[in-house]
Parts: C-alpha cells; sequence; structure tokens
C-alpha cells in the first residue's frame, strides 16, 4: 500500500486501480465543492427558521465532529504511527488541484510551519454564496482534524484568508515541544 493509498479513507485521491489503470478520484478540494452544495440548502433553511447563529453553530458542530472522525481515520491507516512528518506527508492531499499556494517554514520532529498565499478553499466557499460559514466549513476542522490524528500535536493560527488575512499561518507543534526560534517565524508580520 502506498502512503497516498494510507492516506485515503475515503478514497478521495489518485490510486492505481486494476491493471494498473489509474482511478483519479475526488481531491479535498472537489470533495469539499460537494459537501458544500449540500449543505448550502440545510444552512438556508437552518437560518430561516432559527436564525444565523444557531445556523452556524449546528454547522460547526456536525463539521467538527466529522474532521475528528477523519483524522482518527487517517490515524488508523499510519503502519508506524502518526508524527508531524506523517501529517507531512498529507499534505498534498489538500493541496491537490492547486488548492493551496503554500510557503513552507518548517518542517521536522517537533513543527510544522507554513503560510498559505492563496486558498482556492476559501475562494470556492465565496464563489458558492457561503463566504459566511467558509470558516465553519473548512478552517475550523484543521484544529479538530490534528486532534484525531494525533492529540499530540497542536495548531496555533492567527489569520486566515477566509476570514480576511493576507494569509492563512499554520503553526503545527508537538505538545512538549522546544519553542520556535527565528527561522519559524519567517514570513510572519
Amino acid at each position: 500500500m502506498t502512503q497516498q493509498e494510507r492516506a485515503q479513507p475515503d478514497g478521495i485521491a489518485d490510486q492505481t486501480g486494476v491493471n494498473g489503470v489509474k482511478d483519479e478520484r475526488l481531491g479535498i478540494l472537489a470533495r469539499r465543492r460537494i459537501e458544500a452544495e449540500i449543505i448550502k440548502p440545510i444552512y438556508e433553511i437552518l437560518k430561516r427558521d432559527f436564525g444565523t447563529e444557531r445556523a452556524q453553530a449546528v454547522i460547526a458542530e456536525a463539521v467538527r465532529g466529522a474532521a475528528i472522525d477523519a483524522g482518527q481515520q487517517f490515524a488508523a491507516r499510519e503502519p508506524n504511527g502518526t508524527s508531524i512528518a506523517s501529517f507531512v506527508a498529507l499534505q498534498v492531499l489538500w493541496e491537490k488541484d492547486d488548492a493551496l499556494d503554500v510557503e513552507t517554514l518548517r518542517a521536522d520532529d517537533e513543527a510544522y510551519d507554513y503560510n498559505v498565499h492563496r486558498c482556492a478553499y476559501a475562494e470556492m466557499y465565496h464563489a458558492m454564496g457561503l463566504g459566511e460559514i467558509g470558516h465553519l466549513l473548512s478552517c475550523a476542522r484543521d484544529a479538530e482534524f490534528i486532534s484525531g490524528y494525533d492529540p499530540r500535536v497542536e495548531l496555533t493560527r492567527t489569520s486566515t484568508i477566509m476570514q480576511g488575512g493576507k494569509r492563512c499561518d499554520f503553526r503545527y507543534r508537538m505538545r512538549d515541544a522546544k519553542p520556535a526560534g527565528p527561522a519559524a517565524e519567517h514570513g510572519d508580520e
């Protein structure tokens, strides 16, 4: 089994199929589009019947649970257990289909730091008229996913493109890791 196949508990990446023929499966960006098309009318009904605040709370709760479950599913497929390195290897799945323009600042056993300078997820949610909940549909998944994938890793993020920032600043750390040095801060404003 390849790293990419292990990383795909729900079949969303390219895998070699019968007789070596490439099986083109959905990338995460395409999957999020399909999910958003289903969620959009549900969200509109929830807003109409219960108000925006309650509608967003329901969406947030559902997405949070799904993200933790997905992290646990990915972790279960790691033959040598989870680590920062195994998590870094998964990032290609979120970047598929030119979804993200990423600048990696640090990737080692203790930390994975990167900035996203262009986010097709944010572009897509805004184009679909879901900008007000795009952060719930994608951004809010990140911390929940990592808690399901490896509870020893934590995410700190102070800015997202989805919510108007110039970039998304991802800072993953092993909970017992040393503080980041100047190299990890490169690119911060």
